[in-house]
């Protein structure tokens, strides 16, 4: 059951400024227009500030700046974006363990469990695997041999981990995860092709979620390095000895091909796609559907997306894009000429 909070005792915990009742009291989050008076909103985008009048909220949070937009009881802080999310996590803690071993699971005799671990229905952890404490595996996950999943980390249902691999502590891993799978590492052999050995890990550092049918390949001879703080979104694709640095966010559907090395604190925006054996710079931001072809070394934002239009549009401006090279050659014919005179 969600417990209800004065916004006395939000502000006491996150801080920021009340303006107006502090006695009000709200039990959840939502959006301005969709809440209730049971509600607490914010304002983050000038875009949605309309909403304001409308709202049914019994509390927003706001920008000190925007104090008097409504004379509903706020919360007056520097990031409304960032305090919701506090908020949020106030009213809607992570689930802890519930300590115990399902009967349906099948924990290998040479396996390390934590009393304070969670093991659902149909788990099944591999010989010389290492499950820490108040670890959740949810049910029909697999835990391969040799593979440590630290402190307070969650994997939902279906979520399998290959034998090797090292998951750090208060990680989420999301159903259809797959971790340290083989990478695409293959060698011509004729007409044919001779599948390389994968010996490498996966490991990944502390504050780490993975979403839903994401797959991080193990490294063909050096490890996959996943760093703390990292958040993939669903179905992303990360190849073999990728290694991404602290604190970078990917979103859905971004191909990481292998041997790339991304910085700290990047974003790569969905569909994005890094070619192998680049290096990103920190703080680089690369746009949706951005296809990476070279290395950047300069933090800021890198955007290669071709942009819709109507289709005879889109083919015209393609032809002309086509013949850009000969243009080019032409110019360069002309300037020279130019020059001689």
């Amino acid at each position: 059951m969600v417990r209800a909070f004065r916004l006395a005792e939000i502000a006491e915990r996150l801080g920021g400024e009340i303006a107006g009742n502090p006695e009000v009291s709200v039990y959840q989050v939502a959006t301005l227009e969709n809440a209730g008076p049971g509600h607490i909103s914010f304002l983050s985008k000038s875009r949605y500030r309309r909403l304001l009048a409308t709202t049914r909220a019994g509390a927003i949070i706001l920008s000190s700046a925007d104090r008097g937009a409504t004379s509903i009881p706020r919360i007056l802080c520097e990031d409304p974006y960032l305090y919701f999310a506090n908020v949020s996590r106030m009213f809607n803690p992570e689930q802890q363990a519930r300590p115990g071993i399902h009967p349906s699971a099948v924990v290998d005799a040479d396996a390390t469990v934590s009393p304070g671990a969670q093991l659902d229905a149909g788990c099944v952890v591999g010989a010389g695997a290492h499950i820490g404490d108040g670890v959740i595996i949810g049910a029909g996950s697999t835990i391969g041999e040799r593979t440590h999943i630290g402190r307070n980390t969650r994997l939902h249902a279906r979520v399998t981990v290959y034998q090797d691999c090292e998951i750090g502590q208060r990680c989420l891993l999301h159903s259809g995860a797959i971790i340290g799978a083989d990478g695409f590492g293959l060698a011509r052999d004729g007409e044919s092709w001779l599948k390389i050995p994968q010996i490498g890990r996966v490991l990944i550092g502390n504050d780490v979620e993975i979403g839903a049918n994401t797959t991080v390949d193990r490294g063909a001879i050096d490890d996959t390095v996943i760093e703390d703080g990292v958040k993939l979104d669903n179905q992303i694709q990360i190849g073999h000895n990728v290694r991404i640095g602290a604190h970078t966010a990917m979103a859905g559907c971004v191909g990481v091909a292998g041997s790339a090395t991304i910085g700290r604190s990047c974003t790569v925006g969905g569909g994005a796609v890094i070619l192998g054996h680049l290096s990103i710079a920190d703080h680089v931001n690369v746009s949706a559907g951005t296809l990476v072809t070279k290395s950047i070394s300069a933090p800021g934002t890198y955007t290669g997306a071709f942009p819709a239009d109507d289709h005879k549009s889109w083919l015209k401006n393609a032809a002309h894009l086509r013949g850009l090279d000969a243009f080019a050659r032409r110019l360069s014919a002309l300037e020279k000429k130019e020059r001689t005179k």
